[in-house]
């Protein structure tokens, strides 16, 4: 099993408990849709740890639709309640990030696989997906416009966090930990260019990076002011 892939889902999704207890506790919006995101985020790691040892549909469709379209969108929705306050556009915008979320997860049920996903261990798990599943025009479209929604919005409102922190010289954990949690953000999106440009190794390790920081991130930036660094 693809030891990379396994150790993200742990972390992964200890982050998505430890957030879903404090919304538990707190309640808040933006927690409960970073729990979602930190959720999906493991969700696909675990997927593509199992395709390190062989085919699975199910396993390859959790992978994408978790980690190819959907953790993003969901983590930078809980930045977009954070932050928005006036008041309807982020109940707006995670009403349609909903209704897309199950778009894709329509889309990825129908999608067809090749070949009948033969499996082949020379393929890494990162790449199968362009080998055997079978995505159309609209899969493809929806990838890049929640990619694109995620990406600007958790690594944007992370930098814009961080810098109102800094500009005030109040919280400074909180710049800290914003900035972890742009880093973060930012990691996974370059490990998903390089899937595209044949470098697949730096995907497993960049998800793995990606999620200790934005779980770093979250934990300094949530931490009680009395508190030391």
């Amino acid at each position: 099993m693809n030891a990379i892939s396994l150790i993200t889902a742990v972390i992964a999704l200890l982050f998505a408990g430890g957030v879903f207890e404090r919304y538990r506790q707190r309640g808040g919006a933006h927690l409960l849709a970073w729990s979602v995101g930190a959720l999906l985020y493991g969700a696909a790691a675990l997927g593509a740890a199992l395709l390190s040892l062989d085919f699975s549909e199910t396993a390859l469709k959790a992978w994408y639709l978790g980690g190819a379209m959907l953790a993003a969108p969901w983590l930078g929705q809980g930045t977009v309640f954070l932050l928005v306050r006036k008041r309807g556009v982020a109940g707006t915008l995670a009403a349609g990030l909903l209704l897309l979320s199950l778009l894709a997860f329509e889309l990825l049920r129908a999608a067809p696989i090749a070949g009948g996903g033969a499996y082949n261990a020379a393929i890494p798990p990162d790449e199968q997906y362009r080998v055997f599943l079978v995505r159309n025009g609209l899969i493809i479209a929806l990838t890049i416009i929640l990619n694109l929604y995620g990406t600007i919005t958790l690594a944007g409102g992370a930098i814009y966090s961080a810098y109102l922190f800094w500009r005030k010289q109040v919280l400074q954990q909180r710049v800290v930990g914003n900035v972890l949690i742009a880093a973060g953000a930012l990691l996974p999106a370059s490990g998903g260019a390089s899937v595209l440009a044949g470098v697949a190794d730096w995907h497993s390790l960049s998800l793995l990076l990606g999620v200790i920081l934005l779980y770093a991130g979250y934990v300094v930036a949530t931490r009680p002011p009395s508190e030391k660094s």
